[in-house]
């Protein structure tokens, strides 16, 4: 089972492309649509819980060890339940025909559309808008335009 775990999280934060086949998009949708809106919130917690480990972005968080640990614990208890009783049909056929890909492309998908829904929020949209009060926009479409 902590193989499995462990598989599951190496392959959430994976960025390579991914083959898309069948029985990929199979369990993409299963597990997009077996997570309700406290598991994708769990997912982006740990995501953000374990990214600013990077030294590039240490400082601007200050994630406690207790809380990297509570947020690994209720990924690893999300990953275990998709995996194993949610979406284990989809599981076993994408693993059996596509392999390791298809478990990467499921988990890439529901990390895109966890993410997708923390960039929803209105505070957040708010805050990546403040960029745009930054941006030279003369200076953008002059590079943009075409000789």
């Amino acid at each position: 089972m902590m193989r499995v775990l462990a598989l599951g999280s190496a392959l959430l934060t994976l960025s390579l492309p991914a083959y898309a086949g069948m029985y990929a998009d199979d369990l993409s949708r299963c597990l997009v649509e077996k997570t309700t809106a406290a598991d994708k919130n769990a997912l982006v917690r740990w995501v953000i819980a374990t990214t600013t480990l990077h030294p590039a972005v240490q400082s601007l968080a200050n994630v406690s060890v207790a809380e990297r640990t509570r947020a690994n614990r209720e990924t690893a208890l999300l990953f275990e339940r998709l995996l194993t009783e949610s979406c284990i049909a989809q599981t076993r056929q994408a693993a059996k025909y596509e392999g390791a890909a298809a478990l990467q492309t499921g988990f890439q998908t529901l990390g895109q559309v966890a993410m997708a829904e923390l960039f929803a929020n209105p505070d957040v949209a708010k805050g990546l808008g403040e960029l745009d009060k930054l941006i030279d926009a003369k200076k953008l479409q002059q590079a943009l335009q075409a000789d």
